[in-house]
């Protein structure tokens, strides 16, 4: 057996259990509840803790440093499930957005030394990297790091952190000298600042000010020189975790209309046998498979050891691109399908649209990703 192969048996025995998992931690009135609560965390604290226990939260950190070991595709096949039971949420923006950009890091030894706290639990990460809604390049930042002593100032802000309601601390990116270097930042360092604002789906959006906050030298997980490129491998390779989450809703509220339009009787009749629904469902299903075959290939080209760094940043917005698309419309008709009952806050189909809302726009939407691809290809001419 060569290694793809056992990769995609490890995939597809991790998404059997992912799968088993979410059956029992599926629960819609529960996220209902906790939907824009104040008081709570906008996520399942049990079932994220549970994750811990399962190992997916370390899935990534090498075994010499407590982590399984294993690689994007089978971070994607346990992405894609939680996504259909919506308990993704902050799986891929804390054990695979962070970890990656350690990963490609770790030639720094506190970076290592970080990975191992993740795997043991004993640290969640959350990625601070971005400042412009409407930019999604990496070095689009303003959040400064003045080398002072033996260690950095950092000043700054950073918006829509994925996972920073988790987060014990956080990856920040900022100027030094003149590069870009990633900072290791403690939630509860003086001079750092977490607010809160709600999205769609009622999970929080994380701001993070950073005013004057003073840490040791050891913080710098990634070099002024190296900077970049980390947080490009890892936005990329997270891209293509949060396509895979997208394609897990897309996947059951396809699955959930489907059984819906075997029951709902219409003129004595379900309405799955009227020939107009059949061939909605029918274009519906044709986008889902387009969608999982271009993660298909982004997944190959991120386990392709031939494949350069612009050659997956283009799959990755490829993917993006489509997946988000093909979520945001398979939702949207699901719901149209289900006629007036799918627009009742009662009904779990709108549960599936708000938060393909959220993913599709985290990380950058269909349009800033089909821009970048071209962009890409145009660079690689």
């Amino acid at each position: 057996m060569n290694a793809e192969d056992q990769g995609g048996d490890i995939a597809t025995l991790l998404r059997d259990s992912a799968r088993d998992f979410a059956a029992g931690e599926r629960d819609h009135g529960a996220m209902r509840a906790r939907a824009w609560h104040p008081a709570l965390p906008g996520f399942d604290a049990a079932a994220f803790a549970q994750m811990q226990a399962l190992g997916w939260r370390g899935m990534l950190v090498a075994e010499a440093q407590g982590g399984a070991g294993l690689g994007l595709r089978e971070a994607a096949a346990v992405a894609q499930e939680l996504g259909r039971s919506l308990l993704g949420e902050p799986f891929v923006a804390t054990a695979v957005l962070p970890v990656t950009a350690l990963l490609h890091a770790a030639v720094q030894p506190q970076a290592g030394a970080l990975l191992g706290d993740v795997a043991s639990g004993a640290a969640t990460l959350a990625l601070a990297w971005q400042e412009q809604a409407a930019s999604i390049a990496v070095d689009a930042i303003r959040t400064e790091a003045r080398r002072e002593g033996n260690g950095f100032v950092i000043s700054g802000r950073k918006g829509w952190v994925a996972g920073g309601a988790a987060a014990t601390a956080f990856l920040v990116s900022a100027r030094i000298d003149e590069g870009v270097g990633v900072l290791h930042v403690p939630r509860d360092a003086p001079g750092v600042h977490v607010s809160n604002t709600w999205q769609t789906d009622g999970t929080p959006s994380i701001a993070v000010a950073l005013d004057h906050v003073a840490v040791k030298a050891d913080a710098l997980m990634a070099a002024p020189a190296h900077g970049r490129a980390v947080l490009a491998q890892a936005l990329d390779a997270a891209t293509v975790a949060a396509s895979a989450e997208l394609l897990g809703v897309a996947h059951e509220a396809f699955d959930m209309t489907l059984a819906y339009m075997r029951t709902r009787v219409q003129f004595g009749q379900p309405i799955g046998s009227f020939q107009a629904l059949q061939h909605k469902a029918v274009d519906l299903l044709v986008q889902r498979e387009l969608a999982a075959a271009v993660l298909d290939e982004a997944l190959a080209a991120f386990t392709d050891d031939a494949c350069t760094g612009p050659e997956r940043s283009r799959v990755a917005s490829r993917c993006k691109a489509r997946c988000s698309d093909a979520a945001l419309r398979i939702t949207r008709e699901c719901i149209q399908l289900h006629g007036a009952i799918g627009y009742t806050h009662e009904c779990d189909i709108g549960l599936y649209l708000k938060r393909a809302l959220v993913l599709s726009a985290w990380l950058g939407n269909a349009a800033q990703h089909r821009r970048r691809h071209v962009e890409l290809a145009a660079a690689g001419e």
